[in-house]
């Protein structure tokens, strides 16, 4: 039986770890060709080397997915390694520093907007071009759970996350008539490296998180990454434009 992505390419920034790396292994058991992107080389190419060492395709690129000239790289090796472009999950990002309005710094504003919002235009400035020329394709842009659940001292963390779901609309509505397919994922309270560092800025918890879950427990890399296989496979064909929320109930 073929997988759900046989003889297709994608790529995934953010890829060394939690959610992206789930989902790269993911896309290569479905029979992708994986670009994994991230700035993290060690820990990037061990995903590749193990996707690979499984009977996958994948290769590693170190990328700053702030700058464009990264951006621009990153899809231009993919087309030179693998003929093309089909599937982007754009999932780098940071949780910042904990901070309110007032207190956030124009850096700290820069920074987080840039990692976390900035690079998901970039991404798709040069994405979507590529895809066009090989007839369409699927993208999902990681947002947050925490755009439906306000967290106080998240200011910078929250307005990237809500810039995301403005650009994966957009992006939606702009290019839907041309075969491409845009949606947003918004993971709720998943355990990974990021969240464990989240975690350690709130002053909450993991017994706290975990029993404020209606599932009483956080999701895995690997439930989100699910998600996101279905939205860029031919099962979502009618899908566009969405924002997916995987949250174990919390937003009921």
């Amino acid at each position: 039986m073929q997988g759900l992505f046989e003889n297709q390419v994608a790529i995934v920034t953010g890829g060394a770890s939690g959610i992206g790396r789930a989902t790269a292994i993911r896309f290569a058991e479905e029979g992708a060709k994986v670009l994994v992107a991230d700035i993290d080389q060690n820990k990037g190419t061990e995903v590749a080397q193990s996707i690979s060492a499984a009977g996958g395709t994948a290769s590693f690129l170190r990328v700053d997915v702030a700058l464009a000239d990264d951006n621009r790289a990153m899809v231009d090796a993919v087309l030179e390694r693998y003929g093309g472009l089909d599937i982007a999950f754009n999932n780098a990002g940071v949780t910042g520093r904990f901070t309110n309005v007032v207190d956030c710094t124009e850096e700290e504003w820069n920074s987080v907007m840039d990692i976390n919002a900035k690079s998901v235009w970039l991404a798709m400035k040069y994405e979507i071009p590529a895809m066009l020329r090989g007839g369409g394709g699927s993208i999902v842009n990681t947002s947050s759970a925490a755009t439906h659940q306000t967290q106080k001292g998240m200011a910078t963390y929250m307005a990237s996350k809500h810039a995301v779901l403005g650009l994966s609309k957009v992006a939606a509505a702009d290019f839907a008539a041309r075969n491409i397919r845009v949606s947003a994922l918004l993971p709720g309270v998943t355990w990974t490296p990021m969240m464990e560092r989240g975690m350690a800025g709130t002053g909450i918890s993991f017994e706290e998180w975990t029993q404020a879950m209606p599932m009483g427990r956080m999701g895995s890399a690997e439930e989100q990454a699910e998600a996101v296989v279905w939205l860029c496979s031919r099962r979502a064909s009618y899908v566009t434009g969405v924002s997916l929320l995987v949250d174990g109930g919390a937003g009921i």
